[in-house]
């Protein structure tokens, strides 16, 4: 293993920059770019058992440091990821992808787990449970630790492949929750998804966000999802992914020592597609700058 190397539920990383799911699309958009085998891994678009065209206009809005979104799951569904994306991103990508499911049942996420564990590219499955822009579902799962914990044993039961939950910020205690995902027999946990937020339209008087809310990501969450790493890091014993505002060689290392066997960078690749690539690069020398030798020696030291 070299010294960016990592192991993510028993699968190895050439290194653990892996681009956040619904910010790199279904990777292949991003091969015209760069080689994106220089990526660890890819999160998956976020995909539903059915179809979605999202929530309606306008769904994006800038913010000091970050973005809101309120896409609402845009995807093809289950069948057509299958069918038609994965082989696209096969014929540019060699490696392991981790495959996000949503869904607005137990059974949606069933359904979805079980047609995506039986394909050979994919490596994880990531569970979001998390997501704050969709209704009758999404967050509302990541909210409860019984109802986490009942998501997590009915994918377990129909899936082989490591198990990931992604998980809501927007909580009292994530530690809490995190644990019930472990003990409910989850491989790994991830987090932060975004923060709950909106702007307002002075002009108008209006919500900016046809759907008022949306999730805030960006350098300014940063300091909240370390802590966050960090706070489950402490509480569970399986491997932890962290994501929330990732935009530098730095904050990988930073959330290595929150406790993080992995990262993902997210609102980064919607302003500069070359993102996660300059952070890859400009590891080896950050690691330099601070005296150390292997990345994941570092891992938890907080």
């Amino acid at each position: 293993m070299g010294r960016l190397s990592t192991v993510l539920c028993g699968i190895e990383l050439s290194n653990p920059v892996i681009p956040a799911s619904g910010t790199f699309g279904f990777g292949y958009e991003f091969a015209e770019y760069y080689d994106i085998n220089i990526l660890g891994s890819i999160s998956l678009k976020g995909t539903t058992k059915d179809k979605r065209y999202g929530n309606p206009l306008p769904r994006i809005a800038e913010t000091p440091s970050g973005m809101l979104n309120a896409v609402g799951l845009q995807n093809p569904g289950a069948d057509l990821v299958i069918k038609e994306e994965l082989p696209r991103l096969r014929k540019v990508f060699s490696k392991k992808v981790m495959a996000n499911v949503s869904g607005f049942s137990v059974e949606d996420y069933v359904y979805s787990c079980e047609k995506l564990d039986r394909e050979d590219m994919v490596g994880w499955l990531e569970i979001n449970i998390s997501c704050p822009n969709v209704h009758g579902g999404g967050m509302s799962f990541g909210t409860d630790k019984d109802q986490a914990a009942l998501i997590t044993r009915e994918v377990k039961a129909v899936t082989k492949k490591p198990v990931i939950i992604k998980l809501s910020p927007n909580v009292t205690d994530i530690g809490e929750i995190a644990e019930s995902c472990q003990d409910a027999g989850a491989d790994g946990i991830s987090l932060i998804n975004t923060l709950l937020g909106m702007r307002i339209d002075l002009r108008t008087r209006k919500p900016v966000l046809k759907n008022r809310t949306g999730g805030l990501s960006g350098p300014a969450v940063f300091p909240v999802a370390l802590r966050m790493v960090n706070d489950v890091y402490k509480r569970v014993t399986i491997p932890v992914v962290g994501m929330g505002g990732i935009a530098s060689a730095e904050d990988v290392i930073e959330m290595a020592m929150a406790g993080a066997s992995a990262v993902q960078v997210g609102a980064c690749n919607l302003t500069d597609p070359y993102a996660c690539k300059n952070i890859i690069e400009a590891l080896p020398e950050a690691l330099d700058k601070y005296g150390i030798k292997d990345l994941m020696d570092v891992k938890g030291i907080v």
